[in-house]
């Protein structure tokens, strides 16, 4: 068995520490390691970097991990730390993977990959330049409910899409009582914050690689609620949007509309809904689950407003099936970039396709700051 190093910068952070460190890295780790095609196993050996040396050796401990560090300089030095792995603040990201570039390691990321989509696309360019494998979080496309839904498209079942609705979001307390549930720095668009260029990344991808290209965005933000309190306590003046409401143009005619908001409350079965709709056929999936309504099981509809509906239009949906192992969506794209580094696996998740997200992000916030529709040119590492 042998070992690959992986410099872990930014998982003090909630995401960090459950999806990336606890679910994957140290799951993959607890079960013997990776084994590759050769039949051969690899072990991952991170070292946590960060700037608190207190937190860095609590999660340590907490993890049974043996490294960490707050000197990310000597942790690139070293040769055995083949990957390095940011999931810090997002204005923070840029300059420690240009650093990572220039010491010649494979890179994987959260999204988004940077602030602006000309430092993306920097990056980008610095990564084919380098000759790394490099990589972004795109974990919705790894979630049961995405792969099922996914399954059903490729059936055909669904004949030829025509629209998707989707809802996304839950209220986030603004303290004391209950405290809030997700950082401060999210409602501060100085240090990154804000729910489109938090969620547009991903609606990017999801939209794209289930039911294609996006070529234009129509966007109408709004900061919901305008004082916040932070980790102290203390109250602070929220600067970002905290809800957006979006229509997307798909390459086909598909239209797809998408309320982002961390200002609703929840009704429906799921934190994430899409809805869509087909000639032959309707599905709704989640991040777990998906159900189907065939044409030949759709009710015909007539609405009577003076008495109650006879027709249980829920009760007509059939659950897709679970066909296989469901997995921790983080924790199998992490087991495909290991692959992609150590045995040239098929990665497509690339700093290009995360320059995409962060593009549509500012499509996005230009659509509502011009108040019109925003047109999507075909991204490629030769602009700027």
């Amino acid at each position: 068995m042998r070992k690959i190093g992986i410099i872990m910068n930014g998982v003090t952070g909630r995401m960090g520490t459950n999806q990336h460190l606890g679910r994957s890295i140290v799951a993959i780790r607890n079960q013997g390691g990776l084994r590759l095609r050769d039949r051969s196993v690899v072990m991952p050996d991170p070292v946590l970097v960060g700037r608190n040396e207190e937190k860095l050796t609590a999660l340590a401990k907490q993890w049974n991990v043996d490294r960490w560090s707050t000197d990310l300089d000597t942790c690139l030095a070293d040769k055995d730390n083949a990957i390095y792995f940011d999931a810090q603040l997002t204005p923070l990201r840029a300059a420690s993977v240009q650093a990572a570039l220039k010491a010649g390691k494979h890179i994987y990321c959260e999204k988004p990959l940077a602030s602006t989509l000309e430092e993306c696309l920097e990056l980008a360019r610095g990564a084919t330049d380098a000759g790394v494998k490099n990589g972004v979080v795109q974990d919705k496309l790894f979630l049961p409910g995405m792969l099922k839904l996914k399954q059903v498209i490729a059936t055909g079942l669904l004949g030829r899409i025509l629209s998707i609705r989707g809802e996304f979001g839950y209220w986030v307390f603004e303290g004391p009582n209950p405290p809030p549930q997700r950082p401060s720095w999210n409602y501060r668009k100085e240090d990154g914050g804000g729910i489109i260029l938090d969620m547009f990344p991903h609606w990017q991808y999801v939209l794209s690689n289930l039911f294609g290209e996006i070529k234009a965005v129509s966007c109408i933000a709004r900061t919901s609620i305008p004082k916040r309190l932070d980790e102290a306590g203390t109250e602070y003046i929220c600067t970002a949007d905290d809800a957006a409401y979006a229509s997307f143009e798909l390459e086909g005619g598909i239209i797809a509309h998408i309320n982002s908001s961390w200002a609703t409350r929840v009704n429906r079965d799921e934190l994430l809904e899409l809805h869509v709709d087909g000639t032959d056929g309707s599905a709704v999936a989640g991040l777990r689950e998906c159900k189907i309504q065939p044409r030949a099981t759709t009710p015909k509809a007539v609405w009577n407003p003076d008495i109650p509906t006879p027709i249980d239009f829920a009760g007509g949906w059939q659950s897709v099936p679970t066909t296989s192992s469901e997995e921790n969506a983080f924790r199998v794209q992490w087991e495909m970039f290991l692959r992609h580094v150590l045995e040239d696996a098929p990665f497509p998740h690339t700093f290009l396709e995360a320059a995409k997200g962060v593009q549509l992000a500012e499509a996005g916030l230009r659509s509502w700051s011009e108040r019109r529709w925003i047109d999507l040119p075909e991204l490629t590492l030769t602009q700027g």
